[in-house]
């Protein structure tokens, strides 16, 4: 058995099905992302692993024990909430220790739990402070914080980054996945952030109507998605897809190319018009209208420089083509 199993879970909400026989198991220490689109029920899974709602059949196991109708606190799970969820006339050092003072934990062996994930999170300095006092990415490592003091069996991540800028989400990201290095715990994270997902997972789990599309490590999703739905979600930009005449040459209904995997030149395999470019630094985003094909985007260095209108030809590299049939699953590996 491993740190979390799960056998057939189904939730329905009266007649609507929102998590339709999800199997899984997440290994001990291994950090497990959720990903999908918004309705996707990922978050209502992870619900129910946390015991907040029922699910309508199926079983639930944390660390070889059966939780069906376990209440949350039972579970021996710690949730990180994207809305931070901190007491504001409490501290810092009052916030991390107060499920532990409730559940009766001795003063000194509170205050060591406190100052052990303090130092890991870098929060000494602000364990006096009220939650007003501190900026969003302070909150959600304190919130982080009286997670890591309860010594969980297994951490819940409900879109911890949400709520953050763009700067913020980049360091927490970053102290995320260097939190679960120094932990070794297992640690099991929601997002729609397909990003996050690549950067932070050991599994990704994709999830597209309460159905599981594909589990497999990030690289893995990456090379060899299972299906369309998977190889678009996958990877940013997305990939470009095609039908028609260009597909059908390789004997697929669709076609899939991503943007990295296009070689630029004046002609190509597919040739079109430049309609817009995005510099962005490092890369160049060439956005071409091809004919019979549509927009697509290919990915080039940052110092390219091609002029708004002109032609450009488009090829895909060796063994970069991935094929779909008219159900949208993967042709060939």
């Amino acid at each position: 058995m491993g740190a979390l199993d799960l056998r057939a879970i189904r939730k329905s909400f009266g007649a609507i099905d929102v998590i339709r026989g999800v199997d899984l198991e997440v290994a001990t220490g291994e950090f497990t992302v959720f990903v999908g689109p918004s309705g996707c029920g990922k978050s209502t899974l992870l619900r129910i692993i946390a015991g907040l709602e029922d699910q309508t059949s199926g079983d639930l196991s944390i660390a070889g024990r059966l939780m069906n109708g376990v209440p949350p606190a039972k579970r021996g799970i710690a949730m990180v909430f994207q809305s931070y969820a901190l007491y504001p006339h409490l501290t810092v050092e009052g916030n991390m220790g107060l499920a532990l003072k409730q559940e009766g934990v001795e003063r000194s062996a509170i205050a060591a739990r406190i100052a052990r994930a303090s130092g890991l999170l870098q929060l000494d300095p602000l364990l006096s402070r009220r939650p007003a006092e501190l900026s969003g990415g302070q909150r959600q490592r304190v919130a982080i914080g009286r997670a890591i003091v309860r010594e969980p069996k297994l951490f819940l991540f409900d879109e911890p980054l949400s709520n953050l800028d763009a700067a913020l989400r980049v360091g927490t990201r970053l102290e995320i996945a260097k939190l679960h290095r120094q932990l070794g715990a297992t640690m099991v994270y929601v997002t729609h952030d397909q990003v996050e997902a690549m950067t932070l997972a050991d599994k990704i789990v994709v999830l597209r109507a309460g159905v599981v599309e594909q589990v497999g490590s990030p690289l893995d999703l990456y090379r060899r998605p299972a299906n369309r739905f998977v190889a678009g979600f996958i990877g940013s930009p997305a990939m470009n897809f095609a039908e028609g005449e260009a597909a059908a040459r390789v004997g697929a209904a669709a076609i899939g190319v991503r943007p990295e995997h296009l070689a630029v030149s004046e002609d190509g395999a597919w040739t079109g018009t430049l309609s817009h470019a995005e510099h962005l630094g490092s890369d160049t985003m060439l956005y071409v209208d091809v004919p019979g094909m549509g927009l697509m985007t290919a990915r080039v260095g940052g110092e390219d420089d091609h002029a708004i209108g002109s032609r450009v030809g488009l090829t895909p590299r060796d063994g970069r083509i991935h094929r779909f049939d008219a159900e949208g699953r993967t042709i060939g590996g």
